[in-house]
């Protein structure tokens, strides 16, 4: 390993990794020298471009198509994961859907759906990818969290609980992994520059510039760099943390 190359021979696998931020966080550890499993969910086209712009850099990628909220699938990448690249060192738990619901308009149907992939997803990737890490003597997790829930956003209660309760996953971890040389995080982005699908809505009124201390969106660029940091040598002694990204919208 050397400065220039700080996560040369480390495996990551980045879901939700096929645009915007999980794209970004793929590529930003690839120019740190890891070897990457793309993952997203469905956008295979996605996938293969973002694996062959990793590959284009000298570093090896795999993408592979899976739901995190479906366990078997989960298995599955993580087992595909190991057979190609040996193991793994780093998982940044990236995934994630928005929708904009009022609670007295929202079914139980909408609610689970957004569980099932911030909070069910980054627990199966935890639960399938840590006996891995701790057969490499170690690890960083990584979980994206958001601004919503510490601003208290309206319209979007399970997409709140469901990044609260990331957070709640990943100071357990923390606490209950550094036994083994392992790390969890949380980075929380606040309003990013990035393309909106349209199951997502407008941006809330709440997350606009107004209230943004720096007067701007932040950049995909910014998550990333945030999350480099972690996983990173000089992050090696972060445990436990929810590291706020998000120009003074809420401050910690």
């Amino acid at each position: 390993m050397t400065a220039a190359l700080p996560l040369a021979g480390k495996v990551a696998i980045v879901t939700g990794a096929g645009k915007n931020i999980g794209r970004t966080i793929a590529l930003a550890l690839a120019e740190d020298g890891a070897d990457i499993v793309v993952n997203g969910r469905s956008d295979t086209a996605l996938l293969d471009a973002v694996a062959s712009e990793i590959e284009g850099m000298g570093r090896r990628a795999l993408p592979v198509t899976a739901d995190v909220s479906k366990e078997e699938q989960v298995k599955d990448l993580v087992a595909k994961t190991v057979d190609q690249f040996g193991g793994i060192d780093i998982v940044v738990s990236n995934a994630g859907l928005r929708r904009q619901t009022p609670l007295i308009d929202m079914d139980y149907a909408e609610w689970r759906e957004i569980m099932s992939v911030a909070l069910d997803g980054a627990f199966l990737l935890a639960r399938h990818a840590v006996p891995e890490m701790i057969k490499r003597g170690g690890g960083r997790f990584v979980g994206l969290s958001g601004v919503s829930h510490h601003a208290g956003v309206a319209n979007r209660v399970h997409v709140n609980a469901s990044k609260a309760g990331l957070e709640g996953l990943i100071h357990g971890m923390a606490g209950e992994l550094g036994q083994y040389g392992i790390t969890a995080n949380a980075v929380a982005p606040g309003a990013i520059d990035t393309a909106r699908g349209a199951s997502a809505g407008a941006m809330p009124a709440a997350l606009g510039l107004d209230g943004i201390p720096l007067g701007r969106l932040g950049l995909p660029e910014e998550i990333a760099a945030a999350v480099r940091y972690l996983v990173g040598p000089g992050g090696g002694y972060v445990t436990g943390q929810t590291l706020h990204v998000n120009g003074g919208k809420v401050v910690s």
